[in-house]
């Protein structure tokens, strides 16, 4: 994905056009160029997925208010995976997205700018998104498409109960993030 958390008069339409040749685009792209190979794998009883990294879609405008172009690229990718798993669901192909609660430390969270320590210590390991998509790409693909899901519900789903080796030492409190913000909400399927 390419990120720039950034409001509209501080987006350069470079960025913005990065933003969607990336996250939209991309997912598109590589959707219909994978597309042939998914349908053989299908039809080989292989358990074909895809599997994006977006956020559920969510049109409460406090998501795009500071930034706007990468919310609507995200939500690009995740419209991308709401027709395309009940285009690809007669296939028997999955299409699912995944998205993290919280703030995940990566090394693009780092290279952005004002990111110090302290924004850092309310993160989670990349390893609990790897963990999630392990347990969505090894689901049946015919059951288990279309669906939104947040790494921790998916864990736990699987009877992962202690999460806490995903997070920085002595942390409680992560943050606010789409993901957070849905909590109490159902998400399409874990």
């Amino acid at each position: 994905s390419a990120i720039s958390l950034t409001g509209t008069k501080a987006t350069p339409m470079k960025r913005f056009d990065l933003m969607f040749g990336v996250d939209v685009r991309g997912t598109f792209l590589c959707s219909q160029a994978c597309l042939p190979h998914l349908e053989a794998s299908a039809a080989a009883d292989r358990n074909p997925h895809i599997l994006t990294l977006s956020p559920p879609l969510n049109l409460d405008p406090k998501w795009f208010r500071d930034h706007v172009a990468y919310t609507i690229a995200k939500y690009g990718m995740s419209m991308c995976v709401l027709g395309m798993a009940e285009e690809f669901r007669p296939a028997g192909i999955a299409v699912n997205a995944l998205w993290p609660r919280t703030i995940i430390d990566t090394a693009a969270l780092q290279a952005l700018p004002g990111i110090g320590a302290d924004e850092r210590r309310r993160t989670r390991a990349p390893a609990i998104v790897a963990d999630a998509a392990h347990v969505i790409l090894t689901r049946d693909a015919r059951t288990f498409t279309g669906r939104f899901c947040l790494d921790d519900d998916v864990l736990r789903s699987a009877g992962v109960t202690d999460l806490s080796g995903y997070a920085q030492p002595g942390v409680r409190d992560f943050g606010s993030h789409i993901g957070q913000a849905l909590q109490g909400e159902e998400i399409a399927g874990v």
